[in-house]
């Protein structure tokens, strides 16, 4: 069945979800590297605003777009979407939050196994002349304490591999935690302070809001163990940098592994440049499996939304 509209995709996507609009019948405008004010011009004929993580959705450009039906996102936060004000216009939200599932899960385990064996450290030793043998005695994710903040889709996903992997799940969230799930992995609820101080590594999976914002702190920071590791692949704003430098610098905790900063690129270079810290460039979800799934879902649901407001 056809499908009447015009869609504006603000950055880049995998082709497969274009290609899928664009035999739908839609008008498809691909403009990945649009700026600001070109993008208040280019909307106002839109039904439909396609955005990553670069273009922000604000309420100036909400009110730009009178005809917008739908804002979606091809990824899982929506927090540079103005979403309050986009749902009291009657604009439906859609994300593709199952899509990255798989990727950023996965990286998340990566960091732990290199933050418990000090790859990045090993690597640089032999590529600089070293052999680093006898410094380098890690430890084993078998039988630690994984605490997982924020039990979602991605949470879940985590916490299922770490349990292959012999480790022992501790997990908070505000919203109540599927019961299923909890007998499935043997997941022990508890607070977000009991998880912080039993923890050998702690994972985030929430998404920013005002009440996420700056969660780790230097109050919270002081909850966790000296040995154990923190690893942010959410959003860089869940963890106060300040806090967690001094505290990475004072051996509060062993090390932290950060895909997501509070400004990206990051400025924080005190941060960033310590050796128990490691870093990646908001690689979670950049693979070419999750980037063609989520691209793929984003252009269905579209569809599927114009279809059912027909």
């Amino acid at each position: 069945m056809q499908v009447e509209g015009k869609v504006i995709i603000c950055d880049t996507i995998d082709d497969a979800g274009v290609t899928i609009l664009k035999k739908a019948g839609l008008i498809v405008e691909y403009k990945p590297d649009i700026e600001s004010d070109e993008l208040l011009m280019s909307v106002k004929d839109c039904d439909v605003i396609i955005v990553r993580s670069r273009t922000k959705i604000t309420k100036k450009v909400i009110d730009s777009a009178s005809i917008v039906k739908i804002i979606a996102r091809v990824g899982v936060g929506l927090d540079n979407i103005d979403t309050n004000y986009a749902e009291s216009k009657g604009i439906k939200i859609l994300n593709a939050s199952e899509a990255a599932m798989n990727a950023v899960s996965e990286l998340v385990i990566g960091h732990m196994i290199a933050l418990s064996r000090n790859i990045p450290k090993a690597n640089d030793g032999i590529k600089n002349g070293k052999w680093l043998k006898k410094e380098l005695v890690g430890g084993e994710l078998r039988g630690k304490y994984l605490g997982i903040v924020g039990v979602g889709n991605i949470g879940r996903n985590v916490g299922r591999i770490a349990k292959c992997l012999r480790m022992n799940l501790l997990g908070y969230d505000i919203y109540p935690i599927n019961q299923d799930y909890v007998r499935e992995v043997g997941l022990i609820k508890t607070d977000l302070r009991t998880l912080l101080e039993n923890s050998d590594f702690v994972t985030f999976h929430v998404p920013l809001t005002e009440k996420t914002r700056h969660l780790i702190n230097s109050e919270t920071l002081s909850y966790m163990k000296p040995t154990a590791f923190l690893i942010n692949t959410s959003r860089g704003e869940i963890i106060d940098e300040e806090s967690l430098f001094r505290t990475l610098s004072s051996k509060g905790i062993a090390g932290a592994a950060l895909d997501v900063f509070e400004v990206e690129p990051p400025t924080n270079t005190n941060l960033i440049q310590l050796p128990n810290i490691i870093c990646s460039p908001h690689i979670a979800a950049q693979t070419k499996e999750a980037q063609e799934l989520a691209s793929t879902v984003i252009a269905e649901k579209v569809i599927q939304t114009l279809l059912s407001n027909r």
